[in-house]
Order: C-alpha cells, then structure tokens, then sequence
C-alpha cells in the first residue's frame, strides 16, 4: 500500500472518527426514536399494535437487504459521501414523519429512514480500518457499536420529553434539522482515506456478480457474518421491542425500571466492548472463539433467569441485560475479521454481508418471538409462562449461529494456510495480519 498523505491513528483520525461516530449515533436515535413514540403514533394514523409493528419490521427488514448493494456503493463512491447520502435520507425521512398524517406516507417516510440509516455503520467502520492502526482498529471498532448505542438512550428520556413539551411535529422536524447540520460537519472534515486514491475501487457491472461471489466465497466473510448473526440479535430484540414488554408483563418491573435496565444494557456494551477490544487485538488468532465464548455466557444467563422458579429478583436481571450487553462488541468481532480476509477495496462488499447477519437474526427472532406469544395468548394478555417460551426460541438462533461459526472457522483457518502460507502462525503469535492484496482464489 502506498504512503498515506496523512498519518494513521493521527488527531485526523480521531476527528473523522468522532464525527462518523456522531452521524452513527443519530443513526441510532432515529431507528429507536419510534419505539419512544410508539403510542402517540397510534394514535396519530390511528393504527393497529399488528399495523405500528410493521414500522420496525420494515426498517429492519431494509437495513438488512441494503447492505450489500451499500458495501458495493461503498466500495465504489467511499465513506464520506456514503455518510452524506445516508444523513440527506434519513433527514428528509424525519421531516416527511413529522408532518405526515397518513399511515401509508409514515411507513414511507420510516422506510427512507432506514435506509439512509443502512448506509452509515459500515461507512463509520470502513473509516476505522483505513484510518487507524491495525491494533488500534480493534479497539476502535469494539468501542464504536455500542457508543453508538447512546443514540437508544437519547432517543428514551429526552425524546419522550421533547414529545410531551413540544408536540410531535416539532420534535421529528427539530431532530431532522440535527442531521442537515451534520451534513455540513461531515462534509468539512470526513476524508473517505488517508491515501491520495481514498480507498475506492473501479468496479464495472460486467465484474461486478464476480467480485460478490468472490467476496462470498472467501470462508471467512462467511465466519464474519455468522459470528454477528449469533452475537448481535439477543440485544437487538430485547432493546428494539420485546424487552420491555417481558421486563413488566412477565417479570413484574415498572415501566421506568425495565427502561433503566435497558440503559444498564447498552452501558455494559461499551464497557466490555473496551475489554474485547483490547482482548482480541492481543490475541487475533481466538476472535471467533472469543464470539463463542460471550454467547456462551448469555445463554447460560438467560437460561437461569427461564429457569428461575417464579419471577427472577431484580439481581438477575441486572446480571442478564449486562451480559447480553456484552454480545453488541463480541458481534463486532465479525468486521474485525473482514481485515484478515480482505483487503481495503473489498471491505464495503465484505462488512455489508457480515452486517446482514445480526439484524436477519434479529428481525427473524422478533417474529417468532410474536407468533409464540399470540400462540399462547391470542387475547394478548401475556403472562410470564407466555414468555418463557416465547423467549426459548432465541435457542434454536444461537444454536444455528454457534453451529456455524465452528464450521466456517476451521475453513477459514484452512483458506489462510492454502491461500496465505504463513498467516496463521502470525495470528497465533498476536500479530495482526494485513491482507496483502484481491485475487481470484480468495473466492475458492
């Protein structure tokens, strides 16, 4: 790789860092802001529970089938004006919501929302890898998930308030002008790379179904994506909408002390995400292990609180959100992986794959765990049994997942010995591998 024309891990970086990481936080806000909402918004289209559903399951459902036409977009155009593009969607989308009356028009309005939110986290991450030191970059990237995770928190108390004082057309209008604002910060100071080329690749259409299927075909994209998929969806659903609900109507909290327990939640992220961070950079050979070995955790957690002969006492669900909280970092292990497989031109292609993983798990979770609790209670009083088995389905997602990560890590480990000669023993020792460059058998 050539010279950069601005040094690496410099303050540059951490400036483009921390204003990447402030679009990704409002990023966050907006995708949380209608869990917040969600009763006025009822109110307000004049919904039904099954019709205000279909605003989370949508904005999923796209944030997810985006990202590989956003890592390709992302590999072409660069992380600055990626950021741009999904920061002028998700500011006309909060200002189509705001004044909209028509239930039809707000569910396009979340839908452009979601997209521009697509389009941010692998930008932010990206910007990591080209701007930061390789051990750096892991800890960086460990830290940046659940930080952006704060976006949750502003979008509960602040937000709720900002409804109540201001009503909700001032208040979607007023958070779609932070985003304007941002546009203008980040077009300022964002550098998609420290190099003169900025990282982005020529990709014609006639090469561009190749290149994917190569990208696909490299055994530790694939390691990446299922070590999101089983890391990430845990938090994801109960944070999103079912933690709240089995938090007060099956394990008898308050509203405001199960709302606690899930800032507990995210504030766990980002102190075990330094942890990982720092973990998995001294030992890169073990990440997906390190991935493995979380979700271990969370299960046997959440097994004890399932188990737990009447409602769990205040300590054990304090231990669950914690260790849960945990899985938003180890999830973050699948981008870090993406470094050792890929080189810089291919990682928007690659981190969009592994970004599908979690939030597919995710959306998929969030409709089983529905389906069973309407199962056991059509008449939608739900009771803790209703959630114990409603919840058991997050079993057979972690069993898929850990299954999976086993078995794509001894292909992967076998690609870098056939492909790589060498890279493993460097892993092993603690150093970082740098991909050394894309050619055709990386998709073998």
């Amino acid at each position: 790789m050539p010279r950069p024309e601005v040094a690496v891990g410099s303050r540059r970086a951490w400036l483009i860092w921390g204003v990447a990481l402030a679009v990704y936080l409002l990023a966050v806000f907006h995708r949380s802001s209608l869990g917040v909402a969600g009763l006025l918004a009822s109110e307000r289209f004049d919904i039904s529970a099954t019709q205000l559903s279909l605003f989370s399951v949508l904005q999923l459902f796209l944030y997810a089938g985006m990202q590989i036409p956003v890592g390709v977009l992302l590999d072409r155009f660069g992380a600055r004006v990626m950021l741009l593009g999904g920061l002028a969607m998700m500011s006309a989308g909060q200002l189509l919501f705001a004044f909209t009356t028509s239930f039809p028009a707000a569910v396009g309005a979340r839908a452009v929302v979601g997209a521009g939110d697509a389009m941010v986290f692998i930008s932010v991450v990206r910007l990591i890898g080209l701007w930061f030191h390789t051990r750096q970059a892991s800890v960086v990237t460990q830290v940046t998930g659940p930080v952006g995770q704060l976006g949750a928190v502003a979008a509960a108390t602040p937000l709720a308030i900002a409804l109540r004082e201001l009503g909700w057309t001032t208040t979607f209008a007023v958070t779609s002008s932070i985003g304007v604002v941002l546009m203008v910060v980040t077009a300022l100071t964002v550098r998609s790379s420290p190099y003169a080329d900025d990282g982005v690749a020529e990709i014609r259409l006639a090469a561009l179904a190749r290149s994917v299927r190569w990208v696909w075909g490299n055994p530790g994209t694939r390691l990446g994506m299922w070590s999101h998929f089983t890391g990430q969806f845990s938090m994801t659903v109960f944070g999103l909408l079912w933690g709240v609900p089995f938090l007060v109507e099956g394990e008898g909290l308050s509203t405001d002390a199960a709302s606690n327990l899930l800032v507990v939640m995210v504030l766990s992220g980002l102190v075990s995400g330094v942890a990982l961070g720092s973990f998995v950079a001294r030992h890169p050979f073990q990440r997906s292990t390190t991935v493995l070995g979380v979700v271990a955790a969370i299960v046997v957690t959440w097994t004890v609180v399932l188990l737990w002969p009447g409602q769990a006492p205040l300590w054990m669900l304090v231990l669950l959100v914690c260790v849960m909280g945990a899985g938003g970092p180890a999830s973050m292990v699948g981008f870090d992986l993406t470094r050792s497989f890929h080189p810089t031109e291919a990682t928007g292609r690659a981190n969009g794959i592994v970004n599908v993983g979690g939030f597919a798990a995710s959306l998929v979770t969030l409709l089983l765990i529905g389906v069973v609790l309407d199962l056991q209670s059509p008449d939608g009083a739900h009771d803790l049994g209703d959630f114990r088995w409603a919840m058991a389905v997050q079993y057979f997602v972690w069993l898929l997942g850990a299954v999976q990560i086993v078995r794509f890590r001894r292909k992967a480990i076998a690609h870098l010995r056939r492909v790589h000669p060498g890279a493993v023993e460097t892993l092993k020792r603690g150093e970082p591998f740098v991909h050394p460059g894309f050619h055709e058998r990386e998709g073998v």
